[in-house]
C-alpha cells in the first residue's frame, strides 16, 4: 500500500518520520524481538538521526535495534563521505550502540566483493528466504535516483545476471564510481519503506516519478513498489510544490 504525506516544512517532516520509527521499531521489538532497520545516507536524514539520538525517543529499546545500510560509497568507514561513518557521529556513538548490532558495508574491499559480504551477511541475519527488514529509509535525488539505483545504470536496466541480486555494486558512470547498493528486490521485500524528500531542487522530477507514466530506467525510485509491505511518501511542501492535489 503507497502512503504520501506531504508537510509544511522540513521539520514537520522529519518530526513525524521519528515518531512513527519509534512506534514501527517498538512494535517490530514486541512481536518478533528486534528491529530491523536500513539507513540512508544524505543531508535529509541527519536532522533525523539526530532526533533519534535525542530524549524524544527514550521510548525506544535502542538494544533491540539492528542497523544495516542500504548503500554506501566505496570509502573506508571513517571517511567523511561514508553513509556509516554520518550514522556513527549523529546517532549510533550518542545511542551507546553495541557492535553486535551494527551491520555495517565493509566499503573499503573491492566493490563486488563488498557487495557479496554485505549479502551474506543480510541472508545470515534474516530467518527468510528473501529478508524483510521492519523498515527501509530511503531518499530520492533530483535525477530521480534512490539508494544508490541510478538512471540508466545495469541494476535498473534490466540485466538478468544482477537482477537476482539482494546488493550489488553498481557502476555509476556519472560519478565514474561503483556505489554498493541494495537492489529493488530487496528493498521491495520490507515491511515498511520510507521515501524522506525535501527541497524545491526535487520537485520537477518527484511530479514524474508519482505522476508520470512508469519509466524506471529513468527514473529508478518506480521501481519501489512493495508487494505486501507499506511504502510512505514523506514529503516537505518545497518537493511537493509541483505535486497535484488529490494525494
Amino acid at each position: 500500500m503507497k502512503k504520501i504525506y506531504t508537510y509544511h516544512s522540513q521539520e514537520e517532516m522529519i518530526s513525524s518520520i521519528a515518531c512513527q520509527i519509534i512506534s514501527i521499531g517498538s512494535a517490530a521489538i514486541e512481536h518478533r524481538g528486534q528491529f530491523s532497520i536500513a539507513l540512508s545516507g544524505g543531508n535529509t536524514p541527519k536532522p533525523l538521526y539526530e532526533i533519534l539520538a535525542g530524549a524524544k525517543a527514550e521510548s525506544l529499546d535502542w538494544t533491540n535495534v539492528h542497523f544495516f545500510w542500504g548503500d554506501e560509497r566505496c570509502v573506508p568507514p571513517d571517511h567523511p563521505d561514508s553513509n556509516f561513518n554520518q550514522a556513527k557521529q549523529v546517532l549510533l556513538t550518542p545511542r551507546s550502540i553495541k557492535g553486535e548490532n551494527i551491520h555495517r558495508i565493509k566499503a573499503e574491499l573491492k566493490p563486488k566483493e563488498a557487495a557479496r559480504l554485505y549479502q551474506e551477511e543480510i541472508l545470515s541475519s534474516f530467518k527468510e528466504i528473501i529478508p524483510r527488514f521492519d523498515l527501509i529509509l530511503l531518499g530520492m535525488g533530483s535525477d530521480g535516483h534512490t539508494a544508490s539505483l541510478f538512471p540508466g545504470t545495469d541494476l535498473v536496466k534490466g540485466i538478468p545476471t544482477v537482477q537476482n541480486r539482494l546488493v550489488a555494486a553498481n557502476w555509476v558512470p556519472k560519478l565514474d564510481a561503483f556505489r554498493i547498493t541494495f537492489t529493488h528486490h530487496l528493498i521491495n521485500a520490507a515491511h515498511n519503506v520510507f521515501f524522506l524528500v525535501g527541497g524545491k531542487d526535487k520537485a520537477k522530477v518527484l511530479k514524474s516519478v508519482l505522476e508520470g507514466p512508469l519509466n524506471p530506467e529513468l527514473y529508478p525510485s518506480q521501481l519501489i513498489d512493495p508487494e505486501i509491505g507499506d511504502l510512505t511518501w514523506h514529503i516537505d511542501h518545497e518537493a511537493g510544490a509541483e505535486l497535484s492535489n488529490d494525494h
